[in-house]
Formats: C-alpha cells, structure tokens, sequence
C-alpha cells in the first residue's frame, strides 16, 4: 500500500508493503540472493532486490520523491557528486557531516570539482557565491554544530541560478522537514542513524524528484557496487516502520535535557534547535575536560555515529578533521535516545561533576 496523501506516520507503518495476497507475507522478507532466473527483472544481485525496493518505496512516498538505497550513507553521497562534469562548481558549507566534506576536499584538491566553502550556508553569503554552481550542497541541522539553514531561501536562491540542490536531510528525518516539497531536486539519508533507528545497519539512500536523475543513481550503484545487503534493507524498513513514535519519544527528551544543560554550571554553552534528537553542548574549562566527561558517563554510550534507541555521545574535536573546521575543542554532541529523561539527566549530572 501506498498513497502519499496519508498521513506521514501512517506512511511510514504501510508503505512499502507488498499487494494483499492470501498466505502471502505482510511485509517484504529478506531476500539473499546474488543470481534470478532470466526473464524477469533484476537478473544479478547488483541490479536489484525485493527487500531494497521495499525500503525504497517507502522512504520515497515520506520525502515525495524516487528512492534509491546504497551501501552506506557516503556511498550515497559520492553517487551524487559523480553527477558533476569535471571542475563543476560545488558551494556547500564549510562544515557539514565530516565524511561529506572529506569528499569535497578530496574531489577539489584533484581538480575534479571547484568548491565553495560558505562559514555559513545563508541566503547571503549563496547569493554572492552561487552564480557558476552546479551544484549546492546544503545540511540542515548540521552535524555537529546543530545551525539551521533557512531551505526555502536558499533553495530558492541556487534553482535560480540553475544549480541542482541536495539536503542532507538525516538529521530532521522526513518527519521535521520535506525538501524535495520546497523545491530541492535531491535528499540525502544516512539510513545507519535516526532511519535504521538500532545502532545495527549501514544504509544511505537519496530521494530525487527526478525519476532520470534516480536512474542515473540506480546505474552508478551498480557500476560501482555500492548496493545495501538484503539483511540491512528489511532492518532499514523496520526501523522506519517505528520513526515516528521514536521521534516523538526522544525529541521531548532531548528538549527537557537541553533546557537542563543550559542551567547547569558546567556547562558553557547549549546548541539545540528546538526540535530533533540532537544535543550539541560545550563544557567549561579544557578538551581534557570535556573528553572526562564523556569517559563518565555510565548509562548513555561513550560511542560515535547517532540515532540510536540509546543515547550516544562523543567529543567531536577528538577527530582532526573537526578540528581543522573550528569544531570547539569541548563541544560534546548528545544523541538522545528512548531512556527515562531523569535517567538520562542522572548520568549526566554525574559526568558533569567527575569531569
């Protein structure tokens, strides 16, 4: 079943559901096959599989668009760059998810693409980089800074100037915001995070508006391999199947830990956006500090990656590559998942004062 006039958390529970057959599954199973027998379609294990199509579907009609799955999230992301003609002109900001900017960094210093590295990604600043671009690049909430890009202003700003627009929508899940509704040609997921919802999955995935565009993905994926396994497309749809309530539940958490951080005398400054899983909080006094704080924590999970049924935290600027985009050297970044609030406050009250 599916029908995009439903509403997104029913979306999410039927879509990508096989037709009603007696005796037949209700959901798509686990398909692991490599080889099918000719006359049909996919032929290879490279072309196509049931349980991908699945979660295809159904992420589509939650974004309003076309859905293609790959291995992993940068998987994806490298996909959409090969769009670009050699020296295309990319403008992004300076600091989104650090995997993507390696990529721009790395296509530039190749000579590949020419990049515009925006501080910020305001209507501004695009407005005076934006003519030539091919492409921009746009991440909102970003990670791990937490700012908020005004999407309808700049996605205006680039389709003006001609220039195919991407969101790396993993943060705010289809669920807080529709880019591909508000004039973006493209939408990027890292499945493995709020998606997949299970710390157990590597899966990207990109919507397009652009039924040719989506083939074009679909062909490169299979050019280069980068295909999803058939046991992470069924966890990916599963998890999906749950976003909604695990949005909701972990959402009003983290506003009740954000305000709680904000009070806390340890803490320096507080980054949350008013919405989402996402906490990004700075400590007072040194890097050292900051990186006891997250050794103390007992109930939440001194892990990276994010989106997770339990909470996760991590220094950022333990990694270089934070570090040479000016991630401050104590900004901690707070997954919040699905534990009671005052638990969660509990191990943080503690951590705070072993730090």
């Amino acid at each position: 079943m599916s029908d995009r006039s439903l509403h997104p958390d029913t979306l999410a529970v039927v879509a990508g559901r096989p037709a009603r057959t007696a005796g037949a599954p209700l959901n798509a199973p686990i398909v692991p096959a490599s080889t099918y027998h000719h006359g049909g379609d996919p032929v290879y294990g490279r072309d196509g599989n049931p349980g991908w199509a699945a979660f295809e579907e159904a992420l589509g009609d939650l974004e309003g668009g076309t859905g293609v799955a790959f291995g992993s999230g940068l998987a994806a992301s490298s996909a959409i760059l090969d769009e670009l003609a050699f020296g295309g002109r990319v403008v992004a900001q300076r600091a989104p998810y650090f995997g993507v900017a390696e990529q721009l960094r790395e296509r530039a210093a190749r000579g590949h693409i020419t990049l515009a590295a925006l501080p910020e990604l305001t209507p501004a600043a695009l407005a005076e980089q934006v003519a030539g671009a091919r492409l921009v690049w746009a991440e909102s909430p970003t990670n791990p800074m937490l700012d908020v890009v005004d999407l309808p202003a700049v996605i205006g700003i680039a389709r003006a100037a001609g220039a195919l627009v991407v969101v790396d929508n993993t943060f705010a899940t289809p669920l807080g915001q529709s880019p591909l509704r508000l004039g973006a040609d493209a939408v990027m997921h890292s499945a493995t995070k709020l998606i997949g919802g299970h710390s157990d999955l590597l899966l990207g995935a990109v919507v397009t508006r652009d039924p040719a565009l989506a083939e074009r993905l679909r062909g490169r994926r299979e050019s280069s391999g980068a295909t999803p396994g058939a046991l992470e497309a069924f966890l990916a749809l599963r998890g999906l199947r749950t976003l909604p309530a695990r949005l909701a539940r972990a959402q009003e958490t983290a506003g009740t830990v954000a305000e709680r951080l904000s009070a806390h005398p340890g803490v320096t400054r507080v980054r949350y956006p008013g919405a989402g899983t996402m906490i990004s909080f700075e400590t007072a006094g040194t890097a050292e500090r900051a990186e006891a704080v997250c050794e103390a924590v007992r109930l939440i999970v001194h892990a990276t990656s994010l989106g997770g049924v339990e909470s996760s935290m991590e220094r950022r600027a333990r990694y270089g590559s934070e570090q040479e985009v000016g991630t401050p050297p104590t900004l901690i970044r707070l997954s919040v998942g699905l534990e009671h609030v005052d638990d969660l406050w509990r191990d943080l009250e503690q951590a705070l004062g072993a730090g």
